[in-house]
């Protein structure tokens, strides 16, 4: 180096870079990658700054917003059911559409960034939606009347194609997106691509884990009602 830096009383030599028509998360996996094949000596360390440091201290942001985005989704929709129950059958799909979102994200070679975790957020409001019709559906068919495996049944064939339009409309919408190319897309594909493929898994399995999933609360609910009534019986 031309000069010789220090920091905390200990010298430092700074690498700078500038990139693009890559998204900053694969290329920091790149560097890392190379980095952890250079043996360094006793007392040496790398440290990553710039927009590397500033990635990282906005994942953990990121992160604290999507669970106060899940928290706002089940409140509203605890709201709208009226019930504590109905909004967790529903969001039983958001981790299987989680795990949609990072198998695309792998398929397609894209690493996890800033632009896909904002995806991931945008997930959180959609992937729900389909549930929601459809735990409603089902809720609507009870009062009427029907019984409840009927009314799953009923709610599943009745609601398939509506629930299927809902987020295919979403996926068509954001496809020109994750595959167009250019400088930009390398940033706005992976948050598509995000959406996308935890909508595909989500749908697929909000026609199978919400019924289930809902089937095992009810029996679970209607338990603790008989206790509760044999306890207070006995009083």
């Amino acid at each position: 180096p031309v000069k010789l830096l220090r920091e905390n009383q200990k010298r430092k030599v700074s690498v700078n870079a500038d990139f693009s028509g890559r998204d900053l998360g694969s290329v920091m996996a790149d560097v890392q990658k190379e980095v952890s094949k250079i043996g360094l000596p006793e007392g040496y360390f790398v440290e990553y700054g710039g927009q590397a440091e500033r990635m990282q201290e906005t994942f953990v942001s990121l992160g604290a917003v999507l669970l106060l985005a899940i928290l706002i989704v089940y409140m509203i929709m605890a709201a709208t059911f009226e019930s504590l129950v109905h909004p967790l059958v529903v969001m039983f799909t958001l981790p299987f559409a989680m795990v949609g979102m990072i198998l695309i994200l792998l398929l397609t070679g894209k690493t996890v960034s800033l632009t896909s975790l904002l995806g991931g957020l945008i997930l959180v409001g959609v992937i729900v939606n389909a549930g929601i019709v459809l735990v409603d559906y089902i809720n609507q068919l009870r009062a009427r009347g029907m019984n409840r495996n009927e009314a799953i049944i009923q709610g599943g064939v009745t609601k398939l194609r509506t629930v299927v339009l809902i987020n295919l409309t979403t996926i068509l919408g954001l496809l020109p997106m994750a595959v167009r190319k250019g400088r930009m897309s390398a940033m706005m594909a992976p948050m598509a691509l995000s959406v996308i493929g935890g909508l595909i898994v989500g749908t697929i399995l909000t026609l199978v884990i919400v019924p289930l999933v809902y089937s095992i609360f009810d029996d679970l609910a209607e338990k603790i009602r008989k206790r509760t009534k044999r306890v207070v019986l006995k009083e």
